[in-house]
């Protein structure tokens, strides 16, 4: 690949991701596979708003320095072992998309059959186990799942995605954060429906047709255990009636008024949103 359109199309994702609000200060990483040694990387503790060409960074697959001034990603781990057991990856997006990672730190995969650009093209994202930022832990917690996923969600941490290409790679990131947005909504709103089986099949069919190589499998409708795993709900808090210093105890809420007072805590959330 060519290094220096390469070190363009890095610089412009960091700034794409970095104005999206999915990364903030120096969170985040991104890389290319130049050729079968040689990765490209961006540097540790840079904003990724605001890298120039000339701050990224050359590694062999041992991550060893090969062409650079600063020291490279800290996660450097984390992508080496991405490339190693996935020959036909050839970039890595890494970072911090604020409603995914609350999934992450909630402990919730964004596994399911809801949605049918995730089901078609990638098929669920997975929950990998917590490992220690910025050591091989964090890059042994993919292995059960990258043979079958191109996305995935690290415990208490963040998101990483894999491609054909860093356009590839850097759009799954955005689609991946978009989701956790739909579906944090749809949860709102009383919980997601599961598309049925017959349905989850067509999309899946449908991967060879729009080049998507993703063998992530779900079941769909009711019997399909990643669409129907226990979940935590929206709720209202109770209310205590207090009675006043000068007068009768405050009487309970209606149906009507916890019903109202639903619709608005929802629709603020969806206005931050924006």
């Amino acid at each position: 690949m060519n290094e220096l359109q390469a070190r363009r199309d890095i610089v412009e994702s960091g700034r794409r991701l970095w104005l999206r609000g999915l990364i903030a200060a120096g969170e985040g990483n991104i890389s290319i596979r130049l050729s079968e040694n040689e990765i490209l990387t961006t540097p540790s503790g840079v904003c990724k708003g605001f890298l120039t060409p000339e701050m990224l960074c050359v590694t062999d697959l041992d991550g060893r320095l090969v062409r650079g001034e600063q020291k490279p990603s800290s996660e450097l781990l984390m992508h080496l072992t991405i490339y190693k057991h996935r020959p036909d990856v050839r970039a890595v997006v890494h970072a911090h998309p604020p409603t995914a990672t609350g999934f992450a730190v909630a402990g919730l995969s964004l596994e399911g059959c809801a949605h049918p650009e995730i089901v078609l093209l990638m098929g669920g994202i997975p929950l990998a186990a917590y490992g220690t930022p910025s050591t091989q832990e964090l890059g042994d917690s993919l292995l059960p799942h990258l043979p079958t996923h191109d996305a995935f969600l690290l415990a208490n941490h963040g998101a990483v995605c894999v491609g054909k290409h860093l356009w590839d790679a850097h759009f799954k990131m955005e689609s991946l954060e978009q989701y956790a947005r739909i579906l944090l909504t749809a949860r709102l709103l009383g919980g997601e429906r599961p598309l049925p089986p017959e349905r989850v099949r067509e999309l899946e069919a449908l991967r060879p047709k729009f080049g998507v190589t993703v063998s992530a499998h779900c079941i769909g409708g009711e019997e399909c255990p990643s669409c129907n795993a226990p979940r935590p709900t929206a709720s209202v808090a109770k209310f205590h009636p207090v009675a006043p210093r000068n007068g009768p105890a405050a009487s309970a809420p209606s149906e009507e008024d916890i019903t109202a007072l639903v619709r608005e805590v929802t629709r603020r959330v969806l206005e931050r949103m924006k």
